[in-house]
């Protein structure tokens, strides 16, 4: 996809890059659709570029902003987030045009001394939470957003064109020409990158809920322009842990398939049961980032574990702990432990589940001694409509 194919208004102008070939987001998620690099160029009396783009788009980011600026040198480069995939380039185009100024906060001055060994002492602009910036028809102002998800963050609203530049907020996997679902990947890029920072996202979101927003530029993600409540309304679902969809997840991990069975004949009755929606995923095999986002997206989850080394077999051991740092909440769990001399996995999943805020332990834990076995059925049966109730 050419950055000239997409159009955002008649004054800012989109220079972004699209990476298909970058396996691993973060060096963890896995991204098979690649990821799209934003960044923007606001064409007025004065012109501001909107954030860069990561070090392995340079080249060709730089190459757009050329073609759009059409020989005409920016005045600004506003930097909203320094994380490397939207900063990397800051260096490049700094020395490339030596009199644009660098519009950032205090933290962001900070992290440009760390990253990059360049003097800018005499091109800072500092701005802090509700500063302006006058580019002719275009004035910018600047809202703070610390810690969604660094504590330099900040997101920019263009009043003529009412446009929120939103940072890493609203993003999603993916580059701009996939034809997928954006509540999947946004979910996913969400929870996993985002998720911890739930009160930080709510006092953005108030803050934006006093703006005419008509269009969303985030740093990831297609631009967005059309219902716009739906997006924002996610955002607020999201942020105050509440759960999105009613449904169960069941999240196994099986050394020798036992576990798995019991997980299975699980879905099976719930399904039997007329569960609303019941999802299952193999923690040592499928996509680790979307069993954080499925847990965070349904009211109830079953986490099935055998007994390893006197503790959580290692897969769901580390499912709990990223759900620990992402401070999973306000949800219902049942729970499954598989032993064959001494089951100890059970309690140690209760242990670690309960130590979340909000978090209901649905009985019974279901044990199973080696294999399932009709007394094992029927646990899962009794589990089953606790969870249905």
């Amino acid at each position: 996809m050419k950055y000239s194919d997409i159009t955002i208004t008649n004054d800012v102008k989109y220079v972004g890059v699209q990476d298909y070939d970058l396996d691993l987001f973060e060096g963890q998620y896995i991204i098979p659709n690649g990821v799209a690099y934003n960044s923007y160029v606001i064409m007025d009396e004065k012109i501001a570029v909107m954030d860069t783009v990561d070090i392995r788009a340079r080249e060709e980011w730089l190459k757009n902003l050329d073609e759009v600026l059409g020989g005409k040198t920016p005045d600004y480069l506003v930097v909203q987030h320094m994380e490397p995939d939207h900063s990397a380039s800051l260096k490049a185009a700094a020395e490339k045009y030596p009199d644009m100024k660098i519009v950032g906060n205090a933290k962001t001055f900070t992290m440009i001394g760390q990253f990059f060994n360049i003097d800018i002492e005499n091109r800072k602009v500092e701005v802090k939470e509700g500063d302006t910036l006058n580019l002719g028809s275009h004035t910018l102002t600047f809202v703070t957003a610390p810690m969604v998800h660094w504590p330099e963050v900040m997101v920019s609203y263009d009043s003529h064109d009412k446009i929120l530049f939103s940072a890493d907020g609203f993003g999603k996997f993916g580059a701009l020409d996939t034809d997928e679902d954006w509540d999947c990947e946004a979910r996913r890029y969400y929870f996993n990158i985002v998720g911890k920072y739930g009160a930080q996202v709510q006092a953005l979101l108030k803050k934006a809920a006093a703006l005419d927003i008509q269009i969303i530029c985030p740093l990831h993600g297609p631009i967005l322009k059309e219902d716009l409540g739906h997006y924002i309304g996610l955002y607020d679902t999201w942020s105050k842990y509440e759960p999105e969809s009613r449904g169960i997840f069941i999240a196994y991990a099986s050394i020798y398939g036992n576990t798995r069975k019991a997980a299975e004949k699980l879905a099976e009755i719930l399904k039997e049961k007329g569960a609303e929606k019941v999802s299952i995923a193999d923690l040592a095999r499928d996509d680790w980032a979307e069993c954080v986002e499925d847990a965070f997206r349904y009211d109830r989850l079953v986490i099935a574990s055998p007994t390893y080394d006197a503790g959580i077999f290692t897969p769901a051991e580390e499912f709990i702990n990223h759900l620990i740092a992402k401070t999973y909440r306000n949800r219902k769990v049942g729970i499954i432990e598989n032993g064959t001399w001494a089951p100890s996995a059970g309690k140690k999943i209760r242990a670690a589940m309960e130590s979340l805020n909000g978090i209901e332990i649905i009985e019974p834990i279901v044990t199973v001694r080696s294999s399932m076995k009709d007394d094992t059925v029927a646990a899962l049966e009794q589990l089953a409509d606790a969870l249905l109730k």
